[in-house]
């Protein structure tokens, strides 16, 4: 048996070691491309985070392919949703199957962040973090489909993750800032608006971490795909890789900071006369 094993591990190790000769051989041989490209690496680079090159056409309006991305994942997460509830949950039983597992799973992930940082009103900001999060994983994850769209060039590009543009990230991070701003003020007046007004760096710190994470792994995976001598094994790497590191990392960084800011908004304060006796309490102890 031992054998045998061994025999099935050296054959495999010879069939990686004959694919990687290959590959090797193939970069080797093709080399760099000898003519000039439509565009140099710079410019390749500087598109990747102005878009001011491939711009679309959307029904008479020149926008940037973020804008297309982000139209295409909202709509296919509203749909999925809309299908779930209709005809997946009503079917739901005490023994869950796979996809309820999966999805039960999720829910308890999200409805535990708000428990643990926001224990006073979790059920709201639960939903949100849970609508949030979704979107800012998938959205990411969407970049690796490859989709193309028509530029007003003439030319095909690859349709990029919403974030991966400074608007998109900019319109999430406002929108989370509003989020825990509207709680503060519902739950605590205007003293809780206010107590957030304080962190006026938020929705900026929240934006461009995520426009810079995600934009990270864009000019990288870019910069690979640029030179053909790189294109064979490396990109699928390092694409695949940076996204589905950034699509987890991001969604759990931006949920937790939503659920730690909403509790800290939504915190009730501590009653006056509770104060005064705390107040007396210490004074007796001094006394004594």
């Amino acid at each position: 048996m031992k054998n045998e094993k061994n025999k099935g591990k050296r054959t495999l190790l010879i069939v990686w070691l004959i694919l990687i000769a290959v590959l090797v051989s193939a970069i080797f041989a093709i080399g760099l491309p000898s003519g000039e490209k439509e565009e140099t690496i710079t410019e390749v680079m500087q598109d990747g985070v102005l878009h001011e090159e491939n711009r679309v056409n959307l029904f008479g309006l020149i926008v940037n392919p973020a804008v297309i991305s982000g139209f295409v994942v909202s709509g296919i997460l509203l749909v999925t949703a809309a299908l779930i509830r209709i005809f997946a949950i009503p079917r739901f039983t005490y023994v869950p199957g796979k996809f309820q597992t999966v999805l039960e799973k999720t829910v308890e992930f999200f409805d535990g962040l708000a428990h643990a940082n926001s224990p006073h009103k979790p059920n709201f900001v639960g939903a949100y973090i849970f609508a949030a999060g979704t979107y800012v994983c998938f959205s990411t994850l969407f970049e690796l489909l490859g989709l193309q769209v028509l530029t007003t060039k003439g030319t095909s590009a690859p349709l990029p993750a919403p974030l991966a543009d400074i608007n998109g990230a900019i319109a999430m991070g406002v929108t989370s800032y509003l989020f825990i701003l509207g709680g503060g003020i519902v739950h605590n007046g205007v003293k809780g608006g206010l107590s957030v007004l304080k962190d006026f760096s938020l929705p900026i710190s929240m934006s461009f971490r995520l426009f810079g994470a995600l934009l990270s792994g864009l000019l990288v995976t870019e910069l690979v795909y640029y030179y053909v001598s790189l294109s064979f094994v490396l990109p699928v790497v390092v694409g695949v890789l940076f996204t589905l590191l950034h699509a987890v990392i991001q969604t759990y960084v931006l949920c937790t900071l939503v659920s730690i800011f909403y509790g800290e908004a939504v915190e009730p304060p501590k009653p006056k006369e509770k104060k005064v006796k705390e107040k007396k309490i210490k004074h007796q102890k001094e006394i004594a």
